[in-house]
């Protein structure tokens, strides 16, 4: 007797360590770069802060941790990849406990600090910190954690999407003026500007394609970047990774911002599996949260896609919840199947963005597929879509993606033509100067850059800065005189430009 149950819980432990999830068995598709990672603190200047450290509620501007996850040609023969532990250090940081010793991570901060949770913060990630990035240009998407979460939430499916060529940026959820949120219409608002100074942030860099941007949120960031969108053009592709426009939209309803006209971009909506009803009943929750969908059903303007992924409860979305949220028994899977919904999620995360950001036909096909059609079991995924019933107005992107098409050949012309067939077309001066300058920046793409400019000046004549801009494209590729001449006529518009004043007395010793 004492045999076998000494056996039967040998059994059950080598079954719980069979059940164990990590990274590596999840087992991401990574792209052909080298991923890297860098983590710093912005200013907000137009916000106030008191950190926790603040004992006399001594208010700062307001700081805003960023991380970033991008691609890299570099060779990290020399390096070590981070550690799971390197990215709860990160969320130690925004939890605004900097000294707190790493044995108290487990502790301190949401996860059980058990013998498996104490192995995944030895784990290795794929992303090399600081290394250079590529000097490309790549598509950006702007990542909304979920309410009051650390920026490295999801850090799985941003090192992929950084992989395969995208420059991922995120801020932890935090308040307007200290760390917890007070009130729930506030965090929106607070978040929704938040992610708008990360568009402005990443907009620095240069590989920066700010022409090809999207957004992605989990959860409640899965409703705050509906609202950025409705606060701003830049988005091109909206992704919700069971974001909480689902559940509760009279939040986002509640702003002044609130216009699903606004709503012009492709969404794709990736929901957890239905909620069992004993457990509604026992958590109080309407039945109500399982079929309906209010956002989806009022859009229009957009096509969209919603998916129910039947494996996954709601924390299993994000990297840390899988590897480190305590499982419910009442409802969820084993953390085989979590983990193969996991990788699923992060598949569909990557075709959505490649269709989108990458004009990738066959990205845009496996979406359009049913989950059939993509060799994937109904029982993994149901999926509903629909097109858009009201055609949106051409507009700036739409331009550039057609004269991209082109190679930004005979611009100005196929600007004449368009803007017969679309006459509210609008290209605003400040967009066509960013375009210019990415692209005249690029060595393969010098011409059409100069091209994107001269359109701008036929548009924009009396713009110092548009001049200004091509004098320091031209001096980028060497052309001494053309610099000279833009910057002379942007100084002739602007006799206070400093710059050219600067530059020309450097050209002109």
């Amino acid at each position: 007797m004492k045999l076998q149950l000494v056996f039967l819980v040998l059994l059950f432990q080598f079954n719980n360590l069979l059940s164990q999830t990590s990274l590596q068995e999840i087992d991401l598709d990574y792209g052909r770069y080298t991923i890297g990672f860098k983590h710093y603190t912005a200013t907000d200047s137009t916000r106030t802060y008191i950190p926790k450290i603040t004992v006399n509620h001594k208010e700062v501007l307001r700081p805003i941790p960023i991380s970033i996850w991008y691609p890299s040609t570099t060779s990290i023969l020399s390096k070590s990849p981070m550690s799971v532990l390197n990215y709860m250090e990160v969320l130690k940081e925004e939890e605004e406990w900097e000294s707190l010793p790493n044995y108290f991570i487990l502790d301190w901060f949401y996860y059980a600090n058990t013998p498996q949770n104490q192995q995944h913060l030895k784990e290795t990630a794929q992303a090399y910190i600081d290394i250079p990035i590529a000097k490309e240009s790549f598509p950006v998407i702007i990542y909304a954690p979920s309410f009051q979460a650390s920026s490295i939430e999801n850090f799985a499916i941003c090192e992929q999407l950084a992989s395969h060529g995208y420059i991922v940026i995120s801020s932890p959820s935090r308040g307007a003026s200290s760390k917890r949120f007070q009130k729930p219409e506030r965090a929106i608002e607070t978040q929704a500007r938040d992610l708008e100074f990360l568009i402005k942030e990443v907009s620095r860099f240069p590989s920066s394609d700010m022409n090809r941007v999207a957004t992605m949120g989990f959860s409640f960031g899965g409703l705050s970047n509906v609202l950025t969108q409705m606060r701003t053009t830049i988005f091109k592709a909206n992704l919700s990774l069971d974001g909480t426009i689902r559940y509760n939209p009279d939040l986002l309803k509640s702003t002044a911002f609130y216009d699903p006209k606004k709503i012009t971009i492709p969404f794709m909506h990736l929901a957890q599996k239905e909620i069992p009803q004993a457990v509604m009943q026992q958590e109080n929750i309407s039945a109500t949260l399982n079929t309906d969908f209010e956002f989806y059903d009022a859009l229009t303007h957009c096509d969209a896609y919603k998916m129910r992924f039947h494996d996954m409860s709601h924390s299993y979305f994000s990297t840390l919840g899988v590897l480190f949220e305590k499982r419910d028994l009442r409802q969820d899977k084993s953390d085989q199947k979590i983990m193969a919904s996991y990788k699923l999620v992060s598949t569909y995360s990557l075709q959505f963005m490649n269709a989108y950001l990458k004009d990738d036909a066959t990205a845009l096909q496996f979406i359009t597929n049913t989950p059939q059609e993509n060799n994937i079991s109904s029982d993994l995924i149901s999926k509903e879509s629909k097109t858009a019933t009201v055609q949106k107005a051409f507009d700036f992107y739409d331009f550039v993606h057609q004269a991209k098409l082109q190679n930004y050949k005979n611009v100005k012309t196929f600007y004449k033509q368009i803007k017969k067939t679309h006459p509210t077309l609008e290209l605003p001066e400040g967009r066509l100067n960013t375009l210019g300058l990415q692209l005249i920046f690029n060595p393969k793409n010098v011409q059409a850059g100069i091209s994107i400019f001269e359109l701008a000046l036929q548009l924009y004549p009396t713009s110092a800065n548009l001049y200004d801009s091509l004098a320091e494209g031209y001096l980028y590729i060497g052309d001494t005189k053309n610099a000279i001449y833009n910057f002379e006529k942007s100084l002739s518009l602007n006799p206070d430009n400093q710059n050219a004043t600067k530059r020309l007395k450097e050209l002109n010793p």
